[in-house]
């Protein structure tokens, strides 16, 4: 059994209305190919700790750089040690 189609308005709400010859294709492009375009959302508790992405890079860069330095510390040599006689 076929139900009736609603009859559908084919006009849009005004506040949908936009004027397309206004539009500029590509406005962002460029910017957002130099900055960059990775978005990292972070979780409330932590986004409180940083006021702004300047302070979470800093806290990044600078955790990095402590498990580099780290991890020159605790490598240890790829061949086995020889016993002493």
């Amino acid at each position: 059994m076929k139900t009736k189609a609603q009859k559908v308005s084919d006009e849009l709400r005004p506040e949908y209305d936009f004027d397309y010859s206004k539009s500029v294709r590509g406005k962002y492009h460029k910017r957002l190919s130099e900055e960059g375009s990775n978005i990292v959302v972070l979780e409330p508790d932590v986004a409180k700790a940083f006021s702004t992405s300047t302070a979470v890079n800093e806290a990044l860069r600078s955790l990095l750089n402590f498990t580099r330095s780290t991890q020159r510390l605790t490598n240890r040599p790829s061949g086995r040690l020889k016993a002493r006689n």
